[in-house]
């Protein structure tokens, strides 16, 4: 069973209903926002854990790991979930959470991937889905795509097209988590997919 979390419209929660994985529950760091709507519709069990009802990062991300867990979560999945999560979440579930990033990784890590490849200037983006750990989209790729950048290409442009590869790559990678056939070695950080 996985557990998403998102933080906005959700159409990568979408993909992953769509692809009919078994999606435990959904949570989110912010109240009504377009992606419950969606895991409600779909009859998937929702939560909001909101900061500003916890003292701190650690005491919310344990709050969100406990729920996850109780929900009988294998993995996480965030689908454009926009908080790093602490040690205190990784923790309950160590190396079985994923996220999925605009860009080719280790290239523009952070909120702004799209942008950040347009003002840079290269030919090629992609999508890439990781492993989380405590740095900001810096655990080892499971899988990538490249994205071709076009000369006329506006920020709504290419993020339309890394959103399509997105919404085929997120659910291939959770279906390859699932089914046991990604591993992590720990000694190189290098990600194995049999």
């Amino acid at each position: 069973m996985i557990g998403v979390l998102v933080s906005g419209s959700g159409t990568n929660l979408q993909a992953l209903i769509d692809a009919k994985l078994p999606i435990a529950c959904v949570g989110s760091n912010k109240p009504g926002v377009l992606g419950l709507e969606r895991a409600a519709k779909a009859g998937i069990e929702t939560a909001v854990f909101e900061q500003e009802d916890y003292p701190d990062r650690p005491a919310r991300d344990t709050a969100l790991a406990g729920w996850l867990h109780d929900s009988g979560v294998e993995w996480v999945v965030l689908a454009g979930y926009m908080h790093v999560l602490t040690a205190a979440f990784l923790s309950r579930f160590p190396r079985r959470v994923i996220n999925l990033h605009p860009a080719l990784l280790p290239s523009f890590p952070g909120a702004h991937a799209i942008d950040d490849a347009l003002e840079y200037g290269v030919r090629w983006t992609g999508v890439s889905v990781h492993f989380v750990d405590e740095g900001v989209d810096t655990g080892p790729v499971i899988l990538q795509e490249p994205v071709e950048v076009h000369d006329d290409d506006t920020v709504e442009t290419l993020a339309e097209r890394i959103h399509a590869v997105e919404h085929r790559l997120l659910p291939q990678a959770a279906r390859l988590c699932l089914d046991g056939r990604v591993r992590l070695r720990e000694s190189s950080r290098r990600v194995v997919i049999t």
